[in-house]
């Protein structure tokens, strides 16, 4: 009797001392990359400012922002001239060269320090948007160079191209440098995160694979974006602060050493022993003992895939991305995929980014969006637990859009608002839009074909971060109606929501293996199918298939 790469896994190990310690990596380089990603914000603040005037120097802030709020142009314009009492400014036509900061927190940013404001402000947006276009490309280079030499290897050369491009960031003084710094650093923006989670899920058993790896996520990503914004504070210089954000970098360097490479990667490239030796190493790792003859049975299994494998044209021999479009049903299910990710990507950006007039220093904004993380994450994998990957997404993108929609509404016709309530209706939207991006991030990972999922996963995220750039003027909307983005961003939701009720649900199931697989897997499932499963979860969310499957082993779970 031949065994599967799930059932010698379950002998191995999936959820004992190697996964745990693998979960420990991924929550370091989740606080790594979430520094990593969000110090362009937070060198990019920019500070409130005036046009420098001699007459201005011993006066307070609020002095100075009244003697300028007359002026259409406050923080561009050069006064001419102005009483000793502070009355009768006049506007002078000279561009101004010199400005006198409000510096946040006594944190001096990139565009104060440059004074890359006004006529300047420009630079510091080119080069922003550099990041995103090495996002793109990273992105993509890494996700095909994962499913070429392997998880481990193009995890760790991503990070190298960010500890590279965040060092050279600090030296930047014109344009050309920064952009270039930058676009380097983008290399290693989405790229290592997705790697590690696919390398990861690979190798940790259903449960943890809900629970472990997205309530990590969601705490550590969430405690990188706190210190991001409150070391800045603490350091008080832009270049100081990209020191630190550059240098842990290097530790991932370490991951190299310590974990193994994708044993089921290794499957998919028939390099069976190198498969079963990272297995023996799990294994050993996790103090079991497996017979020879389980491991004997595994390489059969193996052999016999590949096999029929040959038989049926070599789909699964050196898979590429672009063989699963050959496959009718394979090739819709990664379209959708494709489009309800990239909606929701949109999605979180426009919301993330729509915080402005609500006069909160942006570290305090920066916490207060983090401090929803976690809470979101434990709500997450509670509910993927007991209903499913596909009920998790299309109820909190329905929910999320609607309450979006609602708060845009509301803001828009209630003229008199709070910051305190604006803030309080914005973190209940950015709680929602990050259990819609966590859910979908996961069910989009394991719809994937291990073979291509790299390269898969790659694609998908370079769509989306191309439909991201859309974001700014979905949000510039709100210039002429308020809730313009807010109702823009519900109905993208809601969309996205009724393309997801057509993807198959992945809750206690084997995942695909190779592109047969792929096209098989959810083979006669309806759309609302998944409502009629509801039932006690058990505790390991295991399938009833794999339980049949191992109760020959006599083991307990």
């Amino acid at each position: 009797m031949a065994m599967d790469f799930d059932e010698i896994l379950v002998k191995c190990g999936d959820s004992h001392r190697y996964q745990y310690m693998l979960l420990a990596l991924y929550g370091l380089l989740m606080f790594i990359v979430s520094r990593h990603y969000f110090a362009q914000n937070v060198i990019g603040f920019v500070p409130d400012h005036w046009c420098y005037h001699e007459q201005l120097e011993n006066r307070s802030y609020a002095e100075i922002a009244a003697i300028y709020a007359p002026f259409k142009r406050p923080s561009c314009t050069r006064l001419a001239s102005i009483n000793m009492d502070g009355s009768n400014a006049t506007a002078s036509s000279e561009p101004c060269n010199r400005w006198i900061y409000h510096y946040d927190h006594g944190f001096i940013s990139m565009n104060a320090d440059l004074n890359w404001v006004c006529d300047d402000a420009y630079k510091a947006r080119v080069g922003q948007s550099l990041f995103f276009v090495g996002s793109m490309c990273g992105t993509l280079l890494f996700g095909l160079l994962g499913d070429r030499i392997g998880r481990i290897k193009a995890v760790v050369l991503a990070n190298c191209c960010g500890f590279l491009g965040d060092s050279a960031t600090i030296f930047a003084e014109t344009l050309l440098t920064f952009s270039a710094s930058r676009f380097v650093s983008g290399l290693a923006a989405e790229a290592n995160s997705y790697l590690m989670f696919i390398l990861v899920l690979e190798y940790v058993s259903p449960t943890m694979r809900s629970v472990g790896l997205n309530l990590t996520m969601c705490v550590f990503y969430g405690l990188g974006m706190i210190c991001a914004s409150w070391q800045g504070v603490w350091l008080g210089s832009w270049r100081s602060f990209m020191v630190w954000t550059a240098l842990p970098q290097l530790l991932v360097t370490g991951f190299y050493f310590l974990i193994q490479e994708s044993a089921q990667w290794l499957v998919t490239r028939q390099d069976f022993d190198g498969a079963e030796l990272r297995l023996r190493r799990v294994a050993k790792f996790n103090r079991r003992d497996v017979s020879e003859a389980d491991y004997e049975l595994f390489r059969q299994h193996c052999k016999t895939k590949e096999s029929e494998a040959r038989s049926q044209m070599s789909m699964q021999k050196q898979a590429r991305l672009i063989d699963s479009f050959k496959l009718p049903r394979l090739r819709l299910r990664l379209i959708y995929v494709t489009v309800v990710f990239s909606i929701v990507t949109l999605c979180y950006n426009t919301m993330s980014r729509n915080v402005e007039g609500l006069s909160i220093s942006p570290f305090v904004m920066f916490s207060l969006f983090a401090l929803t993380l976690p809470p979101s994450g434990i709500f997450q994998t509670q509910v993927q637990k007991h209903f499913g990957r596909k009920f998790t997404s299309v109820v909190s993108m329905t929910a999320t859009g609607l309450m979006t929609a609602t708060t845009g509404i509301l803001l828009a016709f209630w003229t008199q608002h709070s910051a305190t309530v604006m803030v309080c209706l914005l973190l209940m939207c950015r709680f929602g839009i990050s259990v819609t991006t966590g859910s979908t991030m996961q069910i989009s990972t394991e719809l994937m074909p291990t073979c291509v999922r790299s390269s898969g996963l790659a694609v998908i995220h370079v769509t989306a971060a191309a439909l991201s750039f859309i974001s700014p003027f979905i949000l510039h909307l709100d210039t002429y109606f308020r809730a313009a983005s807010s109702i823009i961003t519900c109905i993208l939701l809601l969309v996205s929501a009724w393309i997801c009720l057509l993807l198959s649900e992945t809750r206690n199931k084997k995942l695909p293996l190779t592109l047969a697989e792929g096209e098989e897997f959810g083979k006669g499932e309806r759309m609302f199918d998944f409502m009629r499963s509801f039932k006690k979860a058990d505790q390991h969310d295991l399938s009833a298939d794999t339980i049949e499957k191992l109760m020959g082993d006599k083991r307990t779970y």
